[in-house]
């Protein structure tokens, strides 16, 4: 299948300190791809360097095919990014923000198509007319999902996106990548919770230091054995496997 992300030999330094090192790492289409690590294992620079924010220190990020240093703005036209915390303008609905970032898109896409959007994503048609500045953290989360099913983003950037919500949120949230993995998406997620990424992942990879350490097929183990594969590398009790 045709990767979608790709990175070789990618590394970033920041004062002489290696936040990440000579990652090589391949996700095709229709693959969701969760990177576990503790805070500084890499995983939030790995995802700042595909979206063009950083400027590698070595190696190349790629978006479907596209060099993100050389061309970070026709890259960036490939994807969708949803933060742990998806920004939206207080003031507006959720409808509103959902056309405002449609035409930074350099889309135009009629009002009733963008409200079945936000109806796919799982927010109901009252609560997008709603101003934004009330809405819960899983809200925002599913405008941030309607944002990157507007844009027809192949490429889905998510940092921490689960973090704070809660069961049925997550659950949600969860399913909605699982469509956009049937879809064809790509999906890049750094988490720190192990048993979500068994849920959706199709491969599980392990950062510690900078470092891809380890990566594992999700459907041939389970939960509770992913967990001690990443427990015993925290702890040191297991050698670098990729």
């Amino acid at each position: 299948m045709h990767a979608l992300l790709k990175a070789e030999d990618l590394s970033k330094n920041f004062n002489g300190l290696t936040a990440l090192s000579g990652l090589n790492l391949s996700i095709a289409e229709g693959e969701i791809f969760c990177l576990l690590g503790a805070n500084g294992a890499g995983k939030t620079t790995t995802i700042n360097l595909f979206l063009g924010f950083l400027t590698p220190s070595g190696g190349t990020a790629f978006v479907d095919g596209c060099n993100v240093a050389d061309a970070p703005e026709d890259a960036r036209k490939r994807l969708a990014y949803i933060p742990e915390n998806v920004a939206l303008y207080p003031t507006l609905s959720g409808i509103e923000n959902l056309e405002f970032f449609d035409s930074l898109a350099g889309e135009r896409t009629p009002r009733e198509a963008l409200l079945d959007i936000l109806a796919e994503a799982g927010l109901d048609r009252d609560a997008a007319e709603r101003k934004a500045g009330a809405y819960s953290k899983g809200m925002r989360q599913k405008v941030g999902i309607a944002i990157a099913l507007a844009k027809k983003a192949r490429v889905l950037l998510l940092d921490e996106p689960l973090s704070g919500l809660d069961p049925a949120a997550a659950n949600g949230f969860c399913a909605l990548l699982k469509k956009l993995q049937a879809d064809g998406c790509a999906v890049l997620m750094a988490t720190h919770d192990v048993f979500r990424a068994k849920e959706v992942g199709s491969r599980i990879g392990i950062m510690k230091s900078g470092q891809l350490v380890d990566i594992l097929d999700a459907d041939t183990l389970d939960a509770g054995e992913i967990e001690r594969v990443y427990l015993a590398h925290m702890h040191g009790e297991t050698g670098q496997a990729a």
